[in-house]
């Protein structure tokens, strides 16, 4: 894939297509400039693929898929080759039901007992976290189906989430809340990052430049795709010149038309929205196409689901 080639033959108007979903799961397609669409489906505790496609991101009937545990249990496995082996199953089932990247897996920091998704990141130790999550990403992307490590970062909570704005001193912002992070981009080399809904020093996660630009792309090499949770854009055209490429669900042109504005006016260079049609491009020549057509052994998976529960189960001698 001559992905420069294909930058050069784009126009402005496909380009700026691409920084925003087709719809609830799919990006754009230009199959004529060989632009695949990135099909994208949660999660990391099992496929949840909608049985047929609408028009919103609400919950709806899904095609059979193994349940997994969810992170906090696997976290509690201490078990790096079995949680691999949870990855490539998880990773086999994607790729059957023709998912080019699984969001998942959550690697946020446990702070708080009221958060709401603490079910679904792996522990309040971000070396444990990291670890966890790198076998996962690895076993995953071991089938050519990405894996998106979320929620980038700092989401300790769900209340307010859209506006509460979470502040942390750089030391602990590197040595607690990005450690997991890092070590799935460096060590796991994790296809995307999703950006969370909350605001990190008073600005929102999806066009913070320190974190997206300084640390994940310039800091710590990632050339992949980055995305924003599901709503969780705010300002298009900070976001993109903050290198934040994808926004989902799709928003049926209207923040398509405020990036045209934003580039018509000079506001927006060409070579900030090539370099997010560039990380686009690098996932599409990454991930697999080839949907398998065999039939899935529940029976199987249940059994690796199976064992990864038995593994996580912690009994407590009081005394």
């Amino acid at each position: 894939m001559d992905i420069e080639k294909i930058i050069s033959e784009l126009t402005i108007e496909e380009k700026l297509s691409l920084l925003s979903g087709k719809n609830s799961w799919e990006t754009y397609s230009f199959e004529d400039k060989g632009v695949k669409s990135i099909f994208l489906s949660d999660g990391p505790h099992g496929i949840r693929k909608v049985v047929e496609q609408k028009d919103s991101a609400e919950l709806g009937e899904s095609i059979i898929a193994t349940c997994y545990p969810t992170a906090s249990s696997l976290a509690s496995t201490f078990n790096e080759e079995l949680i691999y082996l949870m990855g490539v199953n998880l990773g086999e089932e994607a790729k059957k039901d023709g998912v080019n990247i699984v969001l998942g897996p959550g690697v946020n920091i446990k702070r708080d007992p009221r958060c709401g998704r603490n079910f679904e990141y792996f522990s309040e130790d971000p070396y444990l976290s990291g670890k966890i999550a790198s076998s996962l990403i690895k076993g995953i992307q071991s089938n050519g189906v990405g894996a998106c490590v979320k929620h980038f970062a700092c989401n300790s909570k769900e209340d307010y989430r859209m506006v509460n704005s979470c502040y942390v001193d750089e030391r602990a912002l590197r040595e607690i809340y990005l450690t997991s992070f890092e070590m799935a981009v460096k060590d796991a080399k994790v296809s995307s990052v999703m950006t969370s809904y909350n605001k990190l020093n008073g600005f929102y996660t999806s066009e913070n430049e320190h974190l997206l630009q300084d640390i994940l792309r310039k800091e710590w090499k990632f050339d992949g795709l980055v995305m924003t949770d599901w709503g969780g854009g705010n300002n298009r055209v900070k976001g993109v010149k903050a290198s934040n490429d994808l926004e989902m669900p799709s928003s049926y042109k209207e923040t398509y038309y405020d990036l045209l504005k934003a580039y018509k006016a000079n506001k927006l260079s060409i070579e900030e929205i090539d370099a997010s049609v560039r990380h686009i491009l690098n996932t599409v020549s990454r991930v697999s196409y080839d949907k398998k057509d065999e039939k899935i052994n529940f029976e199987e998976k249940h059994e690796i689901a199976k064992r990864v529960s038995d593994q996580s189960i912690i009994l407590l001698k009081n005394e």
